[in-house]
């Protein structure tokens, strides 16, 4: 059997031949950032595409994460979950605001709406759950707690491109939701983010958030930052979007293949699809019950790589046992359950356009070896 190495993700490359076109055009244009016409076209098709009113295009997610919390300004305190990356919480430290940890929910692990209401103050302003693997959040509970207390809610949907719930798209929940479009993701600009928000309104207020606070030529009406999306990131954007529903249906065609190989061996837990979701299989997580299986998650993670699998413990550890959260009161591991328990279970599996199905059984096979 081959060793070849396996990374636990691969960033789909386009034909660079298609590519050079949109090169040449840029060229000819002279115009590199600052919504040229590449990004203005790129926004009109994502928002198309991904069924939305309105879209403003960033230089990554994490900076979308800050200004979105800045279009709202949000302050004091925010609740959101420990289970997640890093960005998701850095983003309020950087708005200097102060993050509330609420344990995670069991099946998709996605914030508990039930422990939500336990952990509201008079600080409280906003709520940020995360899509977690693409999975959808309780939506509607959510929004009735924060319609309740008059909270905001912002959706980190780092991992949701293209995502719907009920054929709706999942972006259309909450006030806002932040999308990235990171070289590792299912849609890519190689780096990059979006915001996206439900009146035009909001969209000129985000625009100005991400190009210093200008509005016009010569005047600045908030202090804003640098994060925009340059001609380069949009037209590869272009490009990545005539091929991501192929690249989203080989992406299912690994998770079901996945699936069925792992979904009766005692001590693996598979995270399947809800049936009203419509999904776009950005990770492949697996928990390993160590009584079950007869050996830890960190015991796998070690076999695998030993063999050349690179797979991933996301999101291990907890953004709450990290040194610039762990002091916090709701870090206290006790209110965190759950999140624990997943934490110390979960494995992300390779997953991507060009893992074979030859790699997946090789994958499967060095995983129940004992």
């Amino acid at each position: 059997m081959s060793n070849k190495p396996i990374t636990v993700t691969q960033p789909c490359l386009p034909p660079l031949e298609d590519f050079m076109p949109y090169l040449q055009e840029i060229w000819n244009n002279k115009w590199l950032t600052n919504n040229g016409p590449l990004h203005q076209q790129l926004e009109k098709e994502l928002a198309a595409y991904l069924g939305v009113k309105y879209i403003s295009l960033f230089s990554n997610g994490t900076l979308a994460l800050i200004s979105a919390l800045q279009a709202l300004n949000i302050s004091g305190e925010v609740i959101t979950t420990p289970f997640s990356f890093v960005a998701t919480t850095h983003s309020l430290w950087w708005n200097k605001i102060t993050p509330v940890f609420v344990d995670i929910e069991p099946h998709y692990f996605n914030l508990d709406p039930t422990k939500i209401e336990a952990a509201i103050t008079e600080r409280t302003t906003a709520i940020m759950p995360v899509h977690v693997y693409g999975n959808p959040c309780d939506v509607d509970a959510i929004q009735k707690i924060a319609d309740k207390h008059g909270l905001k809610v912002i959706y980190d949907a780092a991992h949701s491109f293209g995502v719907k719930l009920n054929d709706n798209s999942l972006l259309n929940f909450g006030d806002l939701s932040v999308l990235s479009f990171h070289a590792t993701k299912v849609y890519s600009t190689i780096e990059g983010g979006a915001i996206v928000c439900h009146t035009e309104a909001m969209k000129h207020h985000i625009d100005n958030l991400k190009n210093f606070g200008f509005r016009g030529e010569t005047v600045v009406e908030e202090p804003g930052i640098n994060a925009k999306l340059n001609e380069v990131q949009a037209a590869y954007g272009l490009l990545q979007l005539k091929h991501v529903d192929q690249f989203i249906a080989r992406r299912k065609e690994i998770s079901l293949l996945y699936q069925s190989l792992l979904k009766d061996i005692p001590g693996i837990t598979v995270v399947e699809v809800p049936s009203n979701v419509t999904h776009c299989y950005s990770y492949y997580p697996i928990l390993i019950d160590e009584k079950l299986f007869g050996l830890s998650r960190d015991a796998v993670y070690e076999k695998l790589k030993a063999q050349n699998i690179l797979s991933r413990r996301y999101f291990y550890p907890l953004i709450s046992e990290f040194s610039p959260y762990n002091q916090l009161p709701s870090a206290d591991v006790s209110n965190l359950l759950v999140a624990k328990k997943v934490a110390d279970a979960v494995l992300c599996l390779p997953i991507y356009v060009e893992l074979t199905s030859d790699e997946v059984y090789r994958i499967v096979h060095a995983l129940k070896a004992k």
